[in-house]
This record gives C-alpha cells, sequence and structure tokens, in this order.
C-alpha cells in the first residue's frame, strides 16, 4: 500500500497539467492583484469622497466591506477547494473578483461601491488561501521555502506599489481605473489557470455552513458597532447592541466548531502554541498596518496638501523596503528561525508607528517621517515571508489548507478592526473639520496601531522554539492519522 496521503496522490494525478514553476506564477500573480487592490483602494479614498460624497463612515466601509468579505469567507473558500477542487474553486473565485472589479469602476453611488467591494472581497476570499495550498501541493518540500519566499516577496511588492499605483492611476486618468486594472491581469491569470493548473483534492471534506453563517454574523456585528461609533458614540444602544451581538454569535460561532464533525477551523488546532501565535500576531501586524495608513493616506493628501501621485511616492519610503529587506529575512530566519525574525518585524513596526506618532503636527515636514517610514517598512519585511512559512509548517501537510485559511482570515480581520479601531479613536479626539483637529486624532490612533504591534511581539515571543514546533506539528499530524486509521477501520468492519 502506498504511503502517500490521499490528497497528495490526487495532486499527483493532474500532475501532467500543471508543475512547480507555473504554479508560482500564477499563484503569485493572483496574489500580487489581490494584495494591490487593498493599498491601492486606499491611496485613492480622497478622490473617492470628493467624486461620490462620500462620508467618513461610507469611506470605512469602501475598505472594510472588501476585507469583512473577504476574511470572513477565506476558510469557507479553502474548505470548497478541498472539497470540489483548487484548480476549478481558484479560477472561480478568480472570475468573482475580476467581474466584481469591473462592477466597482461602474459605481455611481457609495452604495453601490461598497456592495460591489463585499463581492470583490468574497472572490478574492476563494482565490488567496488556494494560492498557497495550490503552491505547497506543487513544489517539493525541499523548494517549498524559496517558493514561499517568493510568494511573499511578490505579496510585499504589491504593498510597495499599491500607494504609487493608486497616486498615479488616481491623478493621471481617475479613481475608477484603480480598479479596471485588475480585469486584464485577472483574465491573463484565469487563462494561465485553465491551461497549466493542477487539480487536487482533500477526499472527504466537507463544508461548514452554520459555521460560515455564526462567523459571519458575528464579525458582521462587531465591525459595524466599531464603525458605527463615528457618529452614535461608544454608548449608544446601536453600537452596544450590535456589539453585543456579534460577540455571542462568535461564541456560538467557537462552540458549534467544538462540536460539529467537519469544523471550518478546528478549535484543537489552537492547542498548538505556534499556530495561535502565529495568527494572533498576523491579526496585530495588519490592525497596526491598515488602521494607519487608512489615516496616513489622508494626512498626506489633506493636510500636507500632496497630490495622490506624490503621496503614493513618499509612502514608497515605508511600503517598498518589504521587497529589499526581503533577502535579510531569509537569511535571518535560516540562523535565527522564524519565531524571532517576525517578532523583529513587529518591534520594528511598533517603534516605527510610535515614531510617526511623535512627528506629526500641522507643519509636519516629510523629512521628519521618513525615519518612521522607513523602519515601518522593515518592520513589514521582516514579517511577511517568515510568518507564511511559520503558518504552513506549524501543522501537518493535511491540514496545511486550513492553515493558509485561518492565516489569511486573522489577517483580513485584523485590518478590519484596525481601520475600525483606529478610526473610533481617531473620531474620539479629532475631525475633518480643521488640520488641527485632524492631527488631534491621527496622533492617539497611531499610538494605538504601535500598542497593537508591541502586543505582537508579546504573542510571538509565546510560541516555543523550532524544535518545538516541528514536534507540535508532527503531533498533529499523527492525530490525523490516527483518526483516519480509526475511521478505515470502522468502515472496513461495517462492510464486512
Amino acid at each position: 500500500m502506498s504511503g502517500r496521503s490521499p490528497a497528495h496522490a490526487t495532486s499527483q494525478a493532474g500532475g501532467s497539467r500543471g508543475n512547480a514553476s507555473w504554479t508560482l506564477v500564477v499563484s503569485g500573480l493572483a496574489v500580487f492583484m489581490a494584495a494591490l487592490d487593498n493599498l491601492v483602494v486606499i491611496t485613492a479614498l480622497p478622490a473617492i469622497q470628493k467624486s461620490l460624497g462620500t462620508d467618513l463612515q461610507d469611506l470605512e466601509w469602501t475598505v472594510n466591506a472588501y476585507t469583512l468579505a473577504f476574511a470572513v469567507f477565506l476558510m469557507c473558500g479553502a474548505a470548497a477547494g478541498d472539497r470540489f477542487g483548487r484548480r476549478r474553486m481558484f479560477l472561480a473565485g478568480l472570475t468573482v473578483f475580476t467581474a466584481a472589479s469591473a462592477a466597482c469602476a461602474l459605481s455611481g453611488s457609495p452604495g453601490e461601491l461598497i456592495a460591489a467591494r463585499a463581492v470583490q472581497g468574497f472572490g478574492a476570499a476563494i482565490v488567496m488561501p488556494l494560492t498557497l495550498t495550490l503552491l505547497t501541493e506543487a513544489v517539493s518540500e525541499r523548494r517549498r521555502g524559496i517558493a514561499l519566499g517568493v510568494w511573499g516577496a511578490l505579496s510585499g511588492l504589491a504593498v510597495a506599489l499599491g500607494p504609487l499605483v493608486g497616486g498615479a492611476v488616481v491623478e493621471k486618468i481617475s479613481w475608477e481605473w484603480i480598479f479596471w486594472i485588475n480585469v486584464p491581469i485577472g483574465v491573463v491569470v484565469l487563462l494561465l489557470g485553465l491551461w497549466r493548473l493542477a487539480e487536487s483534492k482533500q477526499p472527504g471534506a466537507r463544508l461548514d455552513l452554520p459555521g460560515t453563517v455564526l462567523v459571519s454574523l458575528g464579525m458582521l456585528g462587531v465591525v459595524f458597532a466599531l464603525v458605527s461609533t463615528t457618529d452614535d458614540g461608544w454608548t449608544s444602544g446601536k453600537v452596544l447592541g450590535s456589539l453585543i451581538a456579534g460577540v455571542v454569535m462568535l461564541a456560538a460561532f467557537v462552540l458549534w466548531e467544538l462540536r460539529t464533525p467537519s469544523p471550518m477551523l478546528p478549535m484543537r488546532l489552537f492547542r498548538n502554541r505556534s499556530f495561535t501565535a502565529v495568527n494572533v500576531t498576523s491579526a496585530l501586524m495588519f490592525a497596526a498596518m491598515f488602521g494607519l495608513v487608512f489615516l496616513l493616506t489622508q494626512f498626506m493628501q489633506n493636510i500636507q496638501g500632496f497630490s495622490p501621485l506624490e503621496a503614493g511616492v513618499r509612502m514608497l519610503a515605508w511600503t517598498a523596503m518589504p521587497v529589499v529587506v526581503a533577502p535579510l529575512a531569509s537569511f535571518l530566519t535560516a540562523w535565527i528561525g522564524n519565531r524571532l525574525v517576525v517578532a523583529l518585524g513587529l518591534l520594528a513596526e511598533a517603534v516605527a508607528l510610535g515614531r510617526l506618532a511623535s512627528v506629526s503636527h500641522v507643519h509636519t515636514e516629510y523629512a521628519d517621517q521618513v525615519p518612521g517610514l522607513v523602519l515601518g517598512g522593515i518592520g513589514l519585511g521582516l514579517f511577511f515571508a517568515p510568518v507564511a512559512e511559520m503558518a504552513m509548517n506549524v501543522v501537518s501537510p493535511r491540514e496545511q489548507g486550513i492553515a493558509s485559511g485561518a492565516n489569511n482570515t486573522f489577517r483580513e480581520l485584523g485590518g478590519v478592526l484596525g481601520v475600525a479601531v483606529l478610526t473610533s479613536v481617531f473620531t474620539s479626539y479629532g475631525g475633518y473639520t480643521t488640520p488641527q483637529r485632524f492631527v488631534d486624532g491621527l496622533v492617539p490612533a497611531a499610538w494605538v496601531g504601535s500598542a497593537f504591534a508591541a502586543l505582537g511581539v508579546v504573542a510571538m515571543l509565546c510560541a516555543p522554539r523550532r524544535s518545538r514546533q516541528r514536534q507540535a506539528a508532527e503531533a498533529s499530524g499523527a492525530h490525523v492519522g490516527r483518526q483516519d486509521a480509526s475511521g478505515a477501520h470502522a468502515l472496513q468492519e461495517t462492510r464486512s
């Protein structure tokens, strides 16, 4: 009897249609497009606000509708890939994302744009976790670290180019074209995927629809409460009612996941300290980063008076650094391990946001911002690829699809909560009425972002060292293997 897992055998069956290099190209282009979209949109927010007459709450939902749908359906997308075929679901999600991008460009009101952004996020939620799963399936274990490093570098490059591309497109053409540019890229990736990707499945995988509904309602309630504080305040009935309902739904989700035989997120994985640390730190890093970028791009354009393109160029001091730092991160992980490199990245981010908070005032010179922006970019560069590799290495190969979906989910939920929380802090202390009021809100929001990153350092240092991580992953694999063996034995007895 072969020692290969069923998932591996299924993947090999389609191996004639795909190979590791083409899978890396397709998954890399897809993750680049999806990652680019987020920061391109954030850079274009002031232009969208002027064109469509949106208020601050609508601006938040322009970002959060995408990231919330993205976060909520990520694990469902990974499970659907396991159940119906990863290549098939990847191509379906890519089609939805590309079509929704066109719908965003054609939007004539804030409501239409927000709705299209939610559909776009749904498509991206199917695509993103499957890029990592397809890549992990296609690449041998010996070269997997290199492939994941390239995958992470492309994600970092998208972050680097996002503000620049967004600023250039908005200034030279119009904000609608930040969405139109996704269409030709999406079509190219779709054709390459049809031509070169190999199909793979996880036999016996099932969709957890009740879990998806519960976590969707729970996150919607929490995020709606945080966004509503902008207009209603923390003590209003709408905010408190929505927050309580969201927390209750999330608690129900946890209880359901503990009882259902086919959970979308097995709670037992959180017994693995490395798995917990990776996901908590991912949420905290993205909360800090997206929350501050949302406000900082508006500060550069509305207060410092830079055009969208000028703001995008100046943001390169932060966003381009991950591309430069990625080789250093690979060297450091080989020397001291992913755990310490990720912690260093979070520490650099915490210090960087503290620096930006300390120098922000109405007449801030860009030169005063550069050290904080550069240090923040170094932090991102030390974080992206090592945390992606760590997320895949702390579980058994059979559970890497779940691990990929979980990590991406926590990252996006962190981004949603970061925008909501930092904007709530901003409106509590400041506002848009005068430049001074904007700074009054920006400074405490930046300090909160710094605190998020600092908490991430603590969470990552709670993870065990590399040898213990490997032992935990092997134990998880043995546990799953025992379950499979027990199931096979029971099935054999039934047939007898």
